[in-house]
């Protein structure tokens, strides 16, 4: 009768059901009991939180003969730990960042960090392709980005274009297209160069901005509009 608990090496399709039910409500309260904060974010902490307790619960739905009371228990005593971790961390500023990663600034007065982006393994693709999910394509208008814990980046534009808009004075504005990378850690990016200028041109662009030669240039982008954006290296 209780086979679905204790297990059996023939146990029927409805003990299987039996059991999903059981650890998808259990799991559900354990979470309730963690509180939001496991959902939400995906710090370290809760990371490995997720995988180990999805390794555990995970084992008497997939084999008949384990009994449910072993992973179930572990699965509350994985989850008592995590809540006391938590709950130190917010009580020890120390300790937190023990547990927790501190934010990361990779674009700091609209001047890349290049030391920061390596520090954090973070690609110029993939700040890029951040940048545009917050609504960021224009470079030159970012005053700050930063890696949080969780690992989304979030945007600081500067304060003149977060006042009244071209749009909100009822004046037409050029749509500024698709940014394109002309030059990335010092190197042209060829094949977009030649959709848009030719290296003389570019060229000319970096000495116009400042730099000696393109490997000064950690990035340069253009966008629709004509509008250029240069990042240095180092401390250019």
């Amino acid at each position: 009768m209780f086979d679905f608990w204790y297990g059996t090496t023939d146990l029927a399709i409805y003990g299987f059901l039996i059991r999903a039910a059981i650890v998808y409500i259990y799991v559900f309260i354990l979470i309730k009991v963690l509180g939001q904060r496991s959902m939400t974010t995906m710090n370290p902490i809760d990371f490995l939180f997720g995988v180990v307790i999805g390794d555990v619960v995970g084992e008497p739905l997939a084999d008949g003969e384990a009994p449910m009371a072993g992973p179930l228990s572990a699965a509350a005593f994985i989850g008592g730990v995590h809540l006391f971790l938590s709950y130190i961390a917010l009580k020890l500023p120390r300790f937190r960042r023990v547990i927790e990663d501190e934010p990361i600034i990779l674009i700091e007065q609209g001047k890349i960090l290049t030391d920061e982006l390596k520090k954090a393994k973070v690609t110029v693709e993939s700040l890029l392709m951040d940048l545009r999910l917050n609504s960021s394509i224009n470079l030159t208008e970012i005053d700050y980005a930063v890696l949080e814990a969780n690992g989304q980046i979030s945007v600081i534009k500067k304060s003149r274009y977060d006042t009244v808009t071209k749009n909100d004075m009822g004046q037409s504005a050029t749509n500024k297209g698709y940014p394109t990378v002309l030059i990335q850690d010092g190197r042209y990016i060829h094949g977009n160069i030649s959709k848009v200028a030719t290296i003389e041109w570019v060229n000319t662009q970096i000495k116009n901005n400042g730099y000696e030669d393109v490997k000064d240039v950690f990035l340069m982008t253009m966008d629709g509009t004509g509008q250029m954006y240069f990042s240095g290296k180092g401390k250019n």
